[in-house]
């Protein structure tokens, strides 16, 4: 299906994207969409023939643990809700731990590598052909940017998604900043990437704008597009007329113009004349790649699972560092973490940083250096409040009396034994004061 030139919708741009001239399809991240309540400005656009694709990002495709059903349930109802003609997910995982590892089950909050050995493309190959099975319309997976990367990697990124898509049968969601990622951060020449890919299984392309940092590429979708990652798009395009190109942005949302000035930038990226001849290299390594030894999934979903738990467990719980990891860069992924996670909670309780002010931050990544995510944001940021008011914090009395108001308001679901003493615990310390 030809998708043309579309944009991230967020709540945020909506009226934007609505005025933005020659947008042919939005995609919407599938997890902010409540399939029964379509926000309006999405019932215009469809109205009006735009094509709206869901973006899953909680499925965890590439973890050790089957494919949730109630996920991809929810997933297939969005699908249809929207009309939509293929959705989307990532090469990646979100969780760990939990009955298979025997382990307390952790939460990443955000999209983590794969281990690209032959073992995790197995359980990988086998989470995808469940997952196509559950939905209603085809699926496309992204590769995703990576500040981390495994030991023993056994396979390339190109030959990891090329043996992927022969094993199931899958679209690809190229995203070229992504690419432009790992270049950075490990090194992966992008054009080798894309001539060990099917081109031919492209669905679309993510194009979006990041940040280096001493050295390590940050994919924020909060900054503009830089021209090596236009570049990245210009050498794929080279191979391949890729059916849609879509501009991600997801914070720092600029003016309509200068997004609309993006969408020009990619536009004119396209055009560089008709795409040269497939590489014939891809279908060989694809052969080659699918030879290696077979094995029950069992037993590899437990390896996996434990590796994927101990990784997870440093980056969230201050666990020691799994053997052959690059120790800095566990650092930097731990306070990119933490920071996203502050940042989610900000939004979901903005009651918070309103209450504590510049201490907020501080205050959160402090809490969240030993305390995993579990169960959700808004429960975040409930247990982030209730460990101040039993530390004794804030300092001032108007902000904590503030902060107990604000979390006797939402506590009512928990026994009234454990909010009792809680609140005991606050307004002890006010008398104190």
């Amino acid at each position: 299906m030809e998708l043309g030139i579309g944009i991230g919708w967020r709540p945020e741009i909506a009226e934007a994207v609505e005025s933005l001239p020659g947008v042919d399809w939005v995609e919407v991240v599938a997890e902010n969409i409540c399939p029964c309540h379509l926000p309006d400005s999405l019932t215009r656009l469809r109205s009006r023939g735009v094509a709206v694709v869901p973006h899953g990002v909680s499925l965890g495709l590439g973890g050790a643990d089957r494919p949730s059903e109630r996920r991809l349930t929810e997933l297939a109802e969005r699908a249809r809700a929207l009309g939509s003609p293929l959705v989307t997910e990532h090469i990646a995982f979100v969780r760990a731990g939990g009955a298979l590892t025997a382990s307390p089950p952790l939460e990443a909050g955000h999209l983590l590598p794969v281990p690209r050995t032959r073992e995790a493309l197995k359980v990988l190959c086998e989470n995808v052909r469940v997952a196509q099975d559950s939905l209603p319309v085809p699926l496309a997976l992204e590769n995703i940017a990576a500040l981390i990367s495994w030991p023993g990697q056994e396979l390339t990124e190109g030959q990891f998604l090329a043996e992927l898509v022969e094993r199931t049968g899958v679209r690809l969601l190229i995203d070229v900043a992504n690419l432009h990622t790992n270049l950075v951060n490990h090194g992966e020449d992008p054009a080798a990437a894309l001539d060990e890919l099917p081109v031919e299984a492209i669905a679309y392309v993510h194009v979006a704008g990041g940040v280096e940092r001493d050295g390590v590429w940050h994919d924020t979708h909060a900054h503009p597009v830089t021209e090596p990652v236009l570049n990245v798009l210009r050498e794929l395009r080279s191979r391949v007329s890729p059916p849609g190109v879509l501009l991600e942005r997801d914070d720092d949302f600029p003016a309509a113009a200068e997004l609309g000035g993006e969408l020009s930038a990619i536009r004119e990226a396209l055009r560089v004349g008709p795409p040269r001849a497939a590489v014939p290299q891809a279908r060989e390594i694809r052969e080659r790649v699918a030879s290696g030894p077979g094995e029950e999934d069992g037993p590899a979903r437990e390896r996996l699972g434990i590796a994927q738990a101990a990784l997870l467990s440093s980056l969230v719980a201050g666990t020691p560092a799994p053997e052959g990891f690059d120790h800095r860069r566990l650092r930097v992924q731990r306070r990119a973490l933490a920071a996203k996670r502050a940042s989610i909670v900000a939004r979901i309780a903005p009651e918070l940083p309103g209450i504590l002010g510049d201490g907020y931050r501080p205050a959160f990544l402090a809490y969240a250096r030993n305390r995993p995510l579990r169960s959700g944001y808004r429960r975040d940021a409930l247990d982030f409040a209730e460990q101040l008011l039993l530390a004794g914090q804030p300092a001032d009395d108007k902000s904590r009396r503030e902060l107990t108001l604000w979390w006797e308001d939402r506590i009512a679901p928990r026994p009234p034994r454990r909010a009792r003493r809680i609140v005991r615990a606050a307004r002890a310390a006010l008398v104190r004061r």
